[in-house]
């Protein structure tokens, strides 16, 4: 039976995920790579959502420092965010190693279904997300073990999977789902909310609203770009692509590398453009601008979903989070 959800606490918008996740409310903030630390997902959870750390191929040691800092900031539940396709495999190991010493309530993974991953953490008592973008991926995924799917449409930033309209692929994957499906992909306010709760889904995945925040990991220059970028300005390209598997699509505001200013991003010498605490940031890498970062940041990945149009100011996360809702409450409260 399909796992919809037609009800809600109007007052509160808690549906049945969030009982899942140990959260207040369906907003959860997207495990983007670098940019949702510890500050944020802290700011995210304190003020009832729920968040994934954003760990793709970082050490274990970072792994555990940013955990205990959420935990000193926060006694609410979070999770860590891995991308098995992304990671070699001795690291991918010991990232999960550290997930699971650490004792984290849940994980979210994307990028190709690998059930032994999955059914490693689930065996641990560890609540899987997995991201999807086809109702196939969905399928493979909750047969693998997914307790919750994320369903990504192609209007996201960063890696994107899915290549189909969000809405339209969360009909689709809420359909067949037995599992709670979330809707992630160019939502970036209470209109979004309301719209996902209104086809099925749980609640929704938002990167790029809370990359726009005070406690955001991302670098001013990042964010400023986002504050002036309308949708129109985001391009879909396989431009970036060091550190990650070739044709991976990712959604980006265009830049010097979109219009082929850069040169061929699969031919030619690695150049050197940015730094990061003494490790180099090459051109057309999938490394985004970082306050830990300096370089050449016009020319990096500035990682933006359609919904960045709606993000014109920067704001703590959790204002954000509570403008949602507040958002989707009115337009969903009985007329």
């Amino acid at each position: 039976m399909a796992a919809r959800n037609k009800k809600w606490t109007q007052g509160e918008l808690h549906t049945p995920v969030c009982d899942i996740l140990g959260c207040a409310h369906p907003i959860v903030l997207a495990g983007m790579g670098g940019v949702a630390r510890s500050e944020l997902v802290a700011a995210v959870v304190e003020a009832g959502g729920y968040g994934f750390l954003g760990m793709v191929r970082e050490p274990p040691a970072l792994i555990r420092t940013e955990i205990d800092r959420v935990r000193a900031r926060t006694g609410s539940s979070f999770g860590v965010n891995l991308i098995p396709h992304a990671t070699g495999r001795a690291l991918l190991d010991a990232e999960i190693d550290a997930c699971i010493a650490a004792k984290i309530p849940s994980v979210a993974l994307f990028w190709n279904v690998y059930p032994d991953v999955v059914r490693r953490f689930r065996d641990e008592g560890i609540i899987v997300a997995y991201q999807v973008g086809s109702p196939d991926e969905a399928i493979a995924a909750e047969d693998a073990g997914a307790n919750i799917l994320i369903a990504q449409g192609s209007e996201a930033g960063g890696h994107v999977r899915g290549r189909e309209s969000v809405f339209t692929l969360v009909q689709k994957v809420v359909a067949h789902a037995g599992v709670p499906v979330l809707a992630a992909g160019g939502i970036a306010d209470g209109k979004g909310l309301a719209a996902a709760l209104s086809l099925g889904a749980q609640g929704v995945v938002v990167g790029t609203a809370f990359m726009a925040t005070h406690e955001s990991f991302a670098h001013d220059y990042h964010k400023q770009r986002l504050v002036s970028a309308r949708a129109g300005d985001t391009v879909l390209t396989d431009s970036f692509h060091i550190n990650w598997p070739r044709g991976a699509m990712v959604r980006v505001i265009a830049n010097s590398v979109t219009r082929g200013e850069a040169g061929d991003p699969f031919s030619g010498p690695t150049k050197t453009i940015g730094e990061e605490e003494g490790r180099p940031i090459y051109l057309f890498s999938t490394d985004s601008p970082l306050r830990s970062m300096t370089g050449d940041f016009a020319a990096m990945a500035l990682y933006a979903g359609e919904s960045v149009e709606g993000v014109t100011n920067i704001v703590p996360a959790g204002e954000r989070l509570r403008t949602m809702l507040e958002e989707a409450q009115a337009l969903l409260r009985p007329r």
